[in-house]
Protein backbone atom coordinates (compact mmCIF):
# COMPACT_ATOMS: atom_id res chain seq x y z
CA UNK A 1 0.00 0.00 0.00
CA UNK A 2 1.22 3.23 -1.00
CA UNK A 3 2.34 5.85 1.85
CA UNK A 4 0.46 8.50 -1.14
CA UNK A 5 -2.70 6.06 -0.76
CA UNK A 6 -2.33 5.98 2.95
CA UNK A 7 -2.04 10.00 3.51
CA UNK A 8 -5.12 10.69 0.67
CA UNK A 9 -7.49 8.43 2.21
CA UNK A 10 -6.84 9.79 6.19
CA UNK A 11 -8.19 13.06 4.59
CA UNK A 12 -10.95 11.67 2.50
CA UNK A 13 -12.12 8.47 4.77
CA UNK A 14 -13.92 9.80 7.07
CA UNK A 15 -16.63 10.91 4.48
CA UNK A 16 -16.85 7.43 2.93
CA UNK A 17 -19.27 5.32 4.66
CA UNK A 18 -22.01 3.96 2.43
CA UNK A 19 -24.79 1.56 1.87
CA UNK A 20 -26.54 0.55 -1.36
CA UNK A 21 -29.75 -0.30 -0.89
CA UNK A 22 -31.70 1.96 -3.07
CA UNK A 23 -35.21 2.24 -0.96
CA UNK A 24 -33.38 2.91 2.20
CA UNK A 25 -33.81 6.60 3.49
CA UNK A 26 -30.19 8.40 2.87
CA UNK A 27 -28.71 9.55 5.47
CA UNK A 28 -28.91 13.47 6.81
CA UNK A 29 -25.27 14.09 7.05
CA UNK A 30 -24.83 12.40 3.26
CA UNK A 31 -26.98 15.48 1.82
CA UNK A 32 -24.91 17.81 2.86
CA UNK A 33 -21.77 16.48 2.48
CA UNK A 34 -22.68 15.80 -1.14
CA UNK A 35 -23.86 19.36 -1.61
CA UNK A 36 -20.87 20.90 -0.34
CA UNK A 37 -23.17 22.75 2.53
CA UNK A 38 -21.57 21.41 5.97
CA UNK A 39 -22.24 24.57 7.90
CA UNK A 40 -26.00 23.55 6.40
CA UNK A 41 -25.38 20.19 7.88
CA UNK A 42 -24.13 20.85 11.23
CA UNK A 43 -27.31 23.41 11.71
CA UNK A 44 -29.33 20.26 10.66
CA UNK A 45 -28.11 17.59 12.91
CA UNK A 46 -27.58 19.32 15.73
CA UNK A 47 -31.38 20.70 15.21
CA UNK A 48 -32.30 16.81 15.24
CA UNK A 49 -29.74 16.11 18.12
CA UNK A 50 -31.96 18.33 20.35
CA UNK A 51 -35.07 16.78 19.52
CA UNK A 52 -33.51 12.84 19.61
CA UNK A 53 -30.48 13.19 21.62
CA UNK A 54 -30.17 9.10 21.45
CA UNK A 55 -30.27 9.41 17.49
CA UNK A 56 -26.82 7.62 17.20
CA UNK A 57 -26.45 8.02 13.70
CA UNK A 58 -26.74 12.07 13.61
CA UNK A 59 -24.75 12.08 16.21
CA UNK A 60 -22.28 10.17 14.16
CA UNK A 61 -23.00 12.03 10.99
CA UNK A 62 -22.37 15.40 12.83
CA UNK A 63 -19.26 14.60 14.28
CA UNK A 64 -18.00 13.61 11.19
CA UNK A 65 -19.11 17.05 9.03
CA UNK A 66 -17.08 18.66 11.92
CA UNK A 67 -14.36 16.61 11.41
CA UNK A 68 -14.71 17.29 7.51
CA UNK A 69 -15.23 21.25 8.52
CA UNK A 70 -12.22 20.99 10.07
CA UNK A 71 -10.33 19.70 7.31
CA UNK A 72 -11.58 22.31 4.68
CA UNK A 73 -11.32 24.81 6.60
CA UNK A 74 -7.30 24.22 7.42
CA UNK A 75 -7.59 23.73 3.51
CA UNK A 76 -8.63 27.28 3.03
CA UNK A 77 -6.84 29.15 5.41
CA UNK A 78 -3.50 27.90 2.75
CA UNK A 79 -6.06 28.32 -0.25
CA UNK A 80 -6.24 31.91 1.08
CA UNK A 81 -2.44 32.84 1.69
CA UNK A 82 -1.30 30.91 -1.48
CA UNK A 83 0.20 27.46 -0.11
CA UNK A 84 2.05 26.38 -3.44
CA UNK A 85 3.24 23.04 -4.53
CA UNK A 86 5.20 20.30 -2.52
CA UNK A 87 8.84 20.77 -3.25
CA UNK A 88 9.50 17.94 -0.35
CA UNK A 89 8.32 15.20 -2.48
CA UNK A 90 5.48 14.75 0.61
CA UNK A 91 7.89 14.85 3.85
CA UNK A 92 5.96 18.10 4.92
CA UNK A 93 2.23 16.64 5.70
CA UNK A 94 0.65 20.09 5.44
CA UNK A 95 2.36 20.52 1.66
CA UNK A 96 0.61 17.06 0.61
CA UNK A 97 -3.02 18.87 0.77
CA UNK A 98 -4.88 19.82 -2.40
CA UNK A 99 -5.09 23.28 -2.26
CA UNK A 100 -6.15 25.12 -5.16
CA UNK A 101 -3.94 27.63 -7.00
CA UNK A 102 -4.78 31.11 -5.63
CA UNK A 103 -4.54 33.76 -7.95
CA UNK A 104 -4.62 36.71 -5.50
CA UNK A 105 -3.23 35.16 -2.36
CA UNK A 106 -2.73 37.25 0.75
CA UNK A 107 0.66 37.72 2.53
CA UNK A 108 1.06 35.49 5.63
CA UNK A 109 3.07 35.75 8.90
CA UNK A 110 4.60 33.39 11.19
CA UNK A 111 1.81 33.69 13.46
CA UNK A 112 -1.03 33.14 10.94
CA UNK A 113 0.63 29.83 10.25
CA UNK A 114 0.53 29.55 14.29
CA UNK A 115 -3.11 30.49 14.28
CA UNK A 116 -4.53 28.64 11.85
CA UNK A 117 -3.27 25.24 13.97
CA UNK A 118 -4.41 26.54 16.75
CA UNK A 119 -7.80 26.75 15.06
CA UNK A 120 -7.24 23.61 13.74
CA UNK A 121 -6.98 21.60 17.21
CA UNK A 122 -10.20 23.31 17.87
CA UNK A 123 -12.02 22.20 15.42
CA UNK A 124 -10.64 18.77 15.71
CA UNK A 125 -11.54 18.83 19.48
CA UNK A 126 -15.18 19.82 18.94
CA UNK A 127 -15.81 16.68 16.01
CA UNK A 128 -14.08 14.41 18.92
CA UNK A 129 -16.34 15.21 21.87
CA UNK A 130 -19.06 14.84 19.63
CA UNK A 131 -18.10 11.31 18.46
CA UNK A 132 -17.24 10.30 21.85
CA UNK A 133 -20.80 10.76 22.82
CA UNK A 134 -21.87 7.87 20.19
CA UNK A 135 -22.31 4.71 22.71
CA UNK A 136 -24.99 2.48 20.08
CA UNK A 137 -22.82 -0.59 18.69
CA UNK A 138 -25.05 -1.23 16.06
CA UNK A 139 -24.37 2.81 14.86
CA UNK A 140 -24.37 2.88 11.43
CA UNK A 141 -23.78 5.44 8.83
CA UNK A 142 -23.94 5.38 4.98
CA UNK A 143 -22.45 8.24 2.47
CA UNK A 144 -21.59 7.56 -0.92
CA UNK A 145 -17.94 8.34 -1.02
CA UNK A 146 -17.26 9.66 -4.35
CA UNK A 147 -20.27 12.34 -4.58
CA UNK A 148 -19.44 14.51 -1.32
CA UNK A 149 -17.93 17.95 -2.61
CA UNK A 150 -15.61 20.26 -0.49
CA UNK A 151 -15.46 23.51 -0.73
CA UNK A 152 -11.38 24.16 -0.46
CA UNK A 153 -11.47 27.56 -1.84
CA UNK A 154 -14.05 29.29 0.36
CA UNK A 155 -15.62 30.87 -2.66
CA UNK A 156 -18.79 29.03 -0.78
CA UNK A 157 -19.48 26.72 -3.68
CA UNK A 158 -18.52 23.01 -3.62
CA UNK A 159 -18.16 22.67 -8.01
CA UNK A 160 -17.47 19.42 -9.76
CA UNK A 161 -13.51 19.49 -9.40
CA UNK A 162 -13.74 19.35 -5.49
CA UNK A 163 -15.53 16.15 -5.51
CA UNK A 164 -13.61 13.64 -3.48
CA UNK A 165 -12.73 11.35 -6.70
CA UNK A 166 -10.99 14.27 -8.53
CA UNK A 167 -9.16 14.59 -4.94
CA UNK A 168 -8.29 11.43 -4.44
CA UNK A 169 -6.97 10.98 -8.17
CA UNK A 170 -4.71 14.25 -7.56
CA UNK A 171 -3.58 13.17 -4.58
CA UNK A 172 -2.68 9.66 -6.33
CA UNK A 173 -1.04 11.12 -9.07
CA UNK A 174 -4.05 10.26 -11.85
CA UNK A 175 -4.80 11.91 -14.30
CA UNK A 176 -8.66 13.22 -15.54
CA UNK A 177 -9.03 10.59 -17.93
CA UNK A 178 -8.27 7.62 -14.94
CA UNK A 179 -10.85 9.32 -12.74
CA UNK A 180 -14.20 7.32 -12.13
CA UNK A 181 -17.50 9.25 -12.86
CA UNK A 182 -20.07 9.97 -10.47
CA UNK A 183 -21.85 7.14 -11.38
CA UNK A 184 -18.52 5.30 -10.56
CA UNK A 185 -17.94 7.07 -7.52
CA UNK A 186 -22.03 6.03 -6.05
CA UNK A 187 -20.68 2.08 -6.88
CA UNK A 188 -17.96 2.31 -4.15
CA UNK A 189 -20.30 1.84 -0.86
CA UNK A 190 -18.59 1.69 2.21
CA UNK A 191 -20.36 1.34 5.67
CA UNK A 192 -18.63 3.24 8.80
CA UNK A 193 -19.92 1.18 11.88
CA UNK A 194 -19.30 1.34 15.81
CA UNK A 195 -15.56 0.49 15.21
CA UNK A 196 -14.63 3.34 12.80
CA UNK A 197 -16.47 5.95 15.46
CA UNK A 198 -13.42 5.03 17.38
CA UNK A 199 -10.92 4.86 14.90
CA UNK A 200 -11.70 8.55 13.76
CA UNK A 201 -11.89 9.93 17.34
CA UNK A 202 -8.16 8.19 17.14
CA UNK A 203 -7.65 10.32 13.78
CA UNK A 204 -8.49 13.32 15.50
CA UNK A 205 -6.00 12.77 17.99
CA UNK A 206 -3.28 12.17 16.28
CA UNK A 207 -3.94 15.02 14.20
CA UNK A 208 -4.05 17.37 17.24
CA UNK A 209 -0.73 15.56 18.49
CA UNK A 210 1.03 16.77 15.46
CA UNK A 211 -0.44 19.69 15.60
CA UNK A 212 0.41 20.24 19.28
CA UNK A 213 4.37 19.15 18.81
CA UNK A 214 4.56 21.75 16.26
CA UNK A 215 3.24 24.74 18.17
CA UNK A 216 5.22 23.46 21.11
CA UNK A 217 8.33 24.94 19.64
CA UNK A 218 9.20 27.94 18.18
CA UNK A 219 10.12 27.74 14.37
CA UNK A 220 10.07 31.63 13.16
CA UNK A 221 13.75 31.75 12.18
CA UNK A 222 12.56 28.44 9.66
CA UNK A 223 9.48 30.25 8.84
CA UNK A 224 11.76 33.68 7.81
CA UNK A 225 14.41 32.20 5.93
CA UNK A 226 12.45 29.49 3.98
CA UNK A 227 8.26 30.45 3.70
CA UNK A 228 8.86 31.33 0.12
CA UNK A 229 9.27 27.53 -0.59
CA UNK A 230 5.53 27.11 0.66
CA UNK A 231 3.78 29.94 0.36
CA UNK A 232 3.28 33.05 -2.30
CA UNK A 233 3.47 36.39 -0.08
CA UNK A 234 5.22 35.00 3.48
CA UNK A 235 5.76 38.18 5.26
CA UNK A 236 9.76 37.84 6.50
CA UNK A 237 12.56 39.98 6.81
CA UNK A 238 13.94 39.03 3.37
CA UNK A 239 11.43 39.65 0.61
CA UNK A 240 14.17 39.09 -2.05
CA UNK A 241 13.64 34.98 -1.55
CA UNK A 242 11.14 33.78 -3.61
CA UNK A 243 10.01 30.58 -5.16
CA UNK A 244 11.40 29.35 -8.36
CA UNK A 245 14.75 31.55 -7.48
CA UNK A 246 16.85 33.16 -10.18
CA UNK A 247 20.33 33.23 -10.38
CA UNK A 248 23.38 31.08 -11.32
CA UNK A 249 22.79 27.85 -12.68
CA UNK A 250 26.08 25.48 -12.74
CA UNK A 251 24.25 22.40 -14.06
CA UNK A 252 22.58 23.87 -17.26
CA UNK A 253 19.59 25.62 -18.21
CA UNK A 254 17.14 22.48 -16.95
CA UNK A 255 19.45 21.96 -13.49
CA UNK A 256 18.54 23.57 -10.07
CA UNK A 257 18.96 26.91 -9.47
CA UNK A 258 21.40 27.59 -7.12
CA UNK A 259 19.06 29.91 -4.73
CA UNK A 260 16.79 26.87 -4.49
CA UNK A 261 20.18 24.58 -3.40
CA UNK A 262 20.61 26.77 -0.96
CA UNK A 263 16.99 27.21 0.04
CA UNK A 264 16.85 23.95 0.79
CA UNK A 265 20.12 23.60 2.50
CA UNK A 266 18.54 26.35 4.83
CA UNK A 267 15.84 24.33 5.57
CA UNK A 268 17.45 21.34 7.12
CA UNK A 269 20.00 23.84 8.60
CA UNK A 270 17.09 25.84 10.50
CA UNK A 271 15.24 22.92 11.81
CA UNK A 272 16.22 23.99 15.54
CA UNK A 273 13.18 24.87 17.19
CA UNK A 274 13.66 26.61 20.95
CA UNK A 275 10.66 25.34 23.04
CA UNK A 276 7.88 27.73 23.22
CA UNK A 277 4.50 26.30 24.74
CA UNK A 278 5.93 23.13 26.34
CA UNK A 279 2.92 22.31 28.05
CA UNK A 280 1.72 21.57 24.45
CA UNK A 281 4.17 18.39 24.36
CA UNK A 282 2.51 16.76 27.06
CA UNK A 283 -0.85 17.26 25.41
CA UNK A 284 0.93 15.44 22.27
CA UNK A 285 1.76 12.87 24.41
CA UNK A 286 -1.70 12.53 25.91
CA UNK A 287 -3.17 12.50 22.80
CA UNK A 288 -1.25 9.45 21.25
CA UNK A 289 -1.76 7.92 24.32
CA UNK A 290 -5.43 8.37 23.70
CA UNK A 291 -5.03 7.15 20.43
CA UNK A 292 -3.79 3.85 21.21
CA UNK A 293 -6.42 3.33 23.50
CA UNK A 294 -9.11 4.15 20.85
CA UNK A 295 -7.28 1.99 18.14
CA UNK A 296 -8.18 -1.41 20.74
CA UNK A 297 -11.36 -0.11 21.59
CA UNK A 298 -12.18 0.01 17.61
CA UNK A 299 -10.78 -3.10 16.96
CA UNK A 300 -12.84 -4.68 19.96
CA UNK A 301 -15.87 -3.65 18.15
CA UNK A 302 -14.39 -4.96 14.59
CA UNK A 303 -14.14 -8.39 15.60
CA UNK A 304 -17.64 -8.26 17.72
CA UNK A 305 -18.91 -7.68 14.01
CA UNK A 306 -20.99 -10.94 12.23
CA UNK A 307 -22.24 -9.04 9.61
CA UNK A 308 -19.88 -8.13 6.13
CA UNK A 309 -21.18 -4.91 5.04
CA UNK A 310 -18.98 -2.72 2.65
CA UNK A 311 -15.99 -2.09 5.56
CA UNK A 312 -13.80 0.35 5.53
CA UNK A 313 -11.84 -1.79 7.94
CA UNK A 314 -12.42 -5.39 8.09
CA UNK A 315 -12.07 -7.94 10.87
CA UNK A 316 -10.13 -11.07 9.65
CA UNK A 317 -13.42 -13.07 8.39
CA UNK A 318 -15.01 -9.71 6.60
CA UNK A 319 -13.67 -8.14 3.18
CA UNK A 320 -12.54 -4.83 3.00
CA UNK A 321 -13.60 -2.44 -0.02
CA UNK A 322 -9.84 -1.29 -0.47
CA UNK A 323 -7.94 -3.38 -3.18
CA UNK A 324 -5.61 -5.22 -0.99
CA UNK A 325 -7.12 -5.02 1.98
CA UNK A 326 -7.69 -7.81 3.07
CA UNK A 327 -6.41 -8.46 7.19
CA UNK A 328 -5.15 -11.59 8.16
CA UNK A 329 -5.51 -12.86 11.77
CA UNK A 330 -1.49 -12.86 11.96
CA UNK A 331 -1.56 -9.01 10.38
CA UNK A 332 -4.08 -8.02 13.38
CA UNK A 333 -2.02 -10.16 15.92
CA UNK A 334 0.51 -8.08 14.93
CA UNK A 335 -0.97 -4.72 14.89
CA UNK A 336 -2.19 -5.04 18.79
CA UNK A 337 1.15 -6.56 19.46
CA UNK A 338 2.67 -3.00 18.34
CA UNK A 339 -0.20 -1.16 20.33
CA UNK A 340 1.33 -2.99 23.14
CA UNK A 341 5.04 -2.04 22.18
CA UNK A 342 4.25 1.59 21.68
CA UNK A 343 1.57 1.79 24.87
CA UNK A 344 5.02 0.82 26.53
CA UNK A 345 7.63 3.18 24.78
CA UNK A 346 5.18 6.20 25.35
CA UNK A 347 5.41 5.22 29.29
CA UNK A 348 8.88 4.89 29.52
CA UNK A 349 8.54 1.28 30.14
CA UNK A 350 10.64 0.42 27.27
CA UNK A 351 13.46 2.35 25.94
CA UNK A 352 14.18 3.42 22.32
CA UNK A 353 18.01 2.17 21.20
CA UNK A 354 20.35 4.46 21.09
CA UNK A 355 22.37 4.36 17.50
CA UNK A 356 26.06 5.62 19.67
CA UNK A 357 27.80 3.15 22.41
CA UNK A 358 26.73 4.99 25.67
CA UNK A 359 27.45 1.92 28.23
CA UNK A 360 23.71 0.38 27.61
CA UNK A 361 22.25 4.02 28.22
CA UNK A 362 19.18 4.14 25.66
CA UNK A 363 16.11 6.70 25.13
CA UNK A 364 13.63 7.28 27.02
CA UNK A 365 10.94 8.56 24.62
CA UNK A 366 8.36 9.73 27.46
CA UNK A 367 10.62 11.86 28.89
CA UNK A 368 11.72 14.01 25.37
CA UNK A 369 7.36 14.83 25.69
CA UNK A 370 7.43 15.84 29.77
CA UNK A 371 11.48 17.38 29.43
CA UNK A 372 11.20 18.71 26.19
CA UNK A 373 14.23 20.55 24.89
CA UNK A 374 15.11 22.57 21.77
CA UNK A 375 14.63 20.13 18.89
CA UNK A 376 17.54 20.09 16.47
CA UNK A 377 18.24 17.67 13.65
CA UNK A 378 21.38 17.94 13.18
CA UNK A 379 22.03 16.99 16.71
CA UNK A 380 19.70 14.20 16.98
CA UNK A 381 21.19 12.71 13.90
CA UNK A 382 24.76 13.50 15.39
CA UNK A 383 23.27 11.95 19.31
CA UNK A 384 24.05 14.52 21.36
CA UNK A 385 20.27 15.82 21.31
CA UNK A 386 19.79 12.56 23.02
CA UNK A 387 21.76 13.08 26.21
CA UNK A 388 19.28 14.53 28.21
CA UNK A 389 16.57 11.74 27.23
CA UNK A 390 19.59 8.48 28.19
CA UNK A 391 19.09 5.84 30.87
CA UNK A 392 19.99 2.12 31.74
CA UNK A 393 16.75 -0.40 31.18
CA UNK A 394 14.28 -2.57 29.27
CA UNK A 395 15.04 -1.51 25.43
CA UNK A 396 12.52 -2.39 22.39
CA UNK A 397 14.13 -4.63 19.87
CA UNK A 398 14.82 -4.56 17.08
CA UNK A 399 13.54 -8.06 16.48
CA UNK A 400 10.20 -7.32 16.80
CA UNK A 401 10.42 -4.51 14.49
CA UNK A 402 11.75 -6.79 12.05
CA UNK A 403 8.98 -9.26 12.81
CA UNK A 404 6.67 -6.93 12.18
CA UNK A 405 7.66 -5.32 8.80
CA UNK A 406 7.22 -9.06 7.96
CA UNK A 407 4.10 -9.76 8.73
CA UNK A 408 2.72 -6.57 7.04
CA UNK A 409 5.13 -7.53 3.84
CA UNK A 410 7.15 -4.86 4.45
CA UNK A 411 4.01 -1.66 4.42
CA UNK A 412 3.60 -1.37 7.67
CA UNK A 413 3.65 2.50 7.77
CA UNK A 414 0.65 2.38 5.04
CA UNK A 415 -0.89 0.08 7.37
CA UNK A 416 -0.57 2.00 10.43
CA UNK A 417 -1.73 4.98 8.52
CA UNK A 418 -4.90 3.00 7.24
CA UNK A 419 -5.63 1.42 10.81
CA UNK A 420 -4.78 4.32 13.24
Amino acid sequence: MRLALALSFILVSTLTVARTNAVEERPVAERYLISGDLAGGQKALDAILEAQPGNAQARFGLGTIQFVRAVEHLVQGFYQHGLQPDLSGGLIPFARLPVPANPNPAPIAYEDLRKLLEEFIGDLAKAEKTLGRVQDDAVKLPIRFGLIRLDFDGDGKATEDETLWKIYARLNGQDRQAQPNDAGAEAFPISFDRGDVAWLRGYCHLLMSLSDVYLAHDAKQLFDHTAHLFFAKPKTPFPFLKNDPQGLNPMGANGPKVGLIGDLLAFVHLIHFPVKEPARMESALKHLETMITLSRESWRAYLAETDDDHEWIPNPKQNSVLPNGKVTGEMLKGWLGFLDEAEAIFAGKKLVPFWRDADNQAVNLRKVFTDPRELDLIFWIQGTAAAPYLEVGPVTQPEFWSRLLRVFRGEFFGFALWFN
